[in-house]
């Protein structure tokens, strides 16, 4: 295929994609062919997977039709740009499509030529939203792309990284999966100093460096991702206990709360226990306040005065 009849090819299928119908005298009057060629080109692109339709007679055309697999696309500077900005907020706040759209977006600017990525970069920095509440730290855009990448192509890394309790340390990691739980964007990867499994927080990780070194992928125990890190995250400290024995089915709390994972326990049919120990005494009010049913609590002395001052406030403003 010469390189003539590459480019008119792509011009041919930008102008399909663009439009839901075309003759093929508009076709040819575009591409400044005749007819019979744009019939051979349509055939070259069937060939290629791209499904196009065409109807016979005065009134036929070609169309662009739905396929059993997705060919690729064409975009111009403008769709990329807002494809890329698109996944990013996706990525960081729509439930249940996270690490999809990451995924995504780490396929789409590995390709950007550097122009749009700047408009990309800038998007992302210069567009905010309101919040109506403190949702704690985010994890970097940019670093998400890179760990998305390297989760990919199994490439060891190297970076800094602060523990909970303050202390810092270099990691040497071979990266798996990268999971998000509430406002929170997770590493699950092999430490191969510690020759174990971690889970690291994104917004406590720094200095990141590609080896270039590339390794098979391991095996995560149980093989699901988010299980071993909802795991490891319940069974990590906390400064302040509370544990809620709720009167209904693990099943039926675990579908009308969110972020919960592991941390909730069947005890029978009709009973189970909701551990909203945390760090944070105002996200304990937060995760009692959405339970679905009545509970009992035993919580820590600081947790119940916690909960008393609010029920008071509460009480005191309605009367």
């Amino acid at each position: 295929m010469t390189s003539d009849m590459t480019a008119r090819m792509l011009r041919l299928l930008s102008f399909l994609q663009t439009r839901r119908e075309w003759s093929g005298s508009d076709l040819a009057d575009r591409l400044e062919v005749t007819v019979r060629t744009v019939r051979r080109d349509i055939d070259r692109l069937r060939a290629l997977g791209y499904p196009v339709d065409s109807a016979r007679g005065h009134a036929g055309g070609y169309r662009l039709a739905a396929g059993t697999d997705l060919p690729p696309l064409l975009l111009d500077d403008d769709e990329a740009v807002a494809i890329a900005v698109a996944l990013s907020t996706a990525a960081g706040g729509l439930s249940g499509i996270e690490e999809t759209a990451l995924r995504a977006l780490a396929k789409l600017e590995q390709v950007l030529p550097r122009r749009l990525r700047t408009r990309v970069t800038a998007l992302q920095t210069s567009a905010v939203g309101i919040a109506w509440e403190d949702r704690g730290p985010r994890a970097d855009p940019a670093l998400l792309g890179t760990l998305a990448v390297a989760c990919r192509d199994h490439e060891i890394l190297t970076f800094g990284y602060t523990t909970r309790g303050g202390a810092a340390a270099s990691r040497r990691v071979e990266p798996q999966h990268l999971v998000v739980s509430g406002t929170l964007w997770y590493l699950l990867a092999h430490d191969t100093d510690r020759d174990d499994w971690r889970v690291f927080r994104l917004d406590r990780i720094t200095d990141l460096t590609h080896t270039g070194r590339r390794v098979p992928a391991r095996p995560v125990p149980g093989d699901d991702p988010a299980a071993f890190v909802a795991a490891r995250l319940s069974a990590a400290p906390t400064r302040h206990r509370a544990l809620a024995t709720v009167r209904a089915s693990a099943d039926l709390v675990r579908a009308r709360t969110r972020n919960l994972g592991t941390r909730i326990r069947p005890v029978d049919e009709g009973t189970c226990v909701v551990d909203a120990s945390d760090d944070s005494l105002t996200r304990i009010a937060q995760t009692l306040a959405g339970l679905p049913v009545d509970y009992t609590l035993d919580a820590d002395p600081d947790v119940l005065t916690h909960l008393r001052a609010g029920a008071n406030r509460t009480l005191a403003a309605m009367s």
